[in-house]
């Protein structure tokens, strides 16, 4: 279960950034922003999941199953 989260988080930061994109072309410049910070806000979440300690093990892995 917590690989489909981190897996659906990615293709959210990689997605958003696009549609930011397109949201700016048209003028929502403000929801543009907050797309893109909120891509950043899952990037960093993943991170902080996926990355191991100094002991080595990763928050994702201790999750019970």
């Amino acid at each position: 279960m917590m690989n489909a989260v981190l897996s659906l988080l990615v293709l959210a930061a990689l997605i958003l950034p696009l549609l930011a994109l397109t949201m700016w072309r048209r003028g929502a410049r403000q929801q543009a922003v907050l797309m893109v910070v909120l891509a950043l806000v899952a990037a960093v979440n993943v991170g902080i999941w996926t990355l191991p300690d100094a002991a080595g093990n990763a928050p994702a892995g201790q999750v019970p199953q």
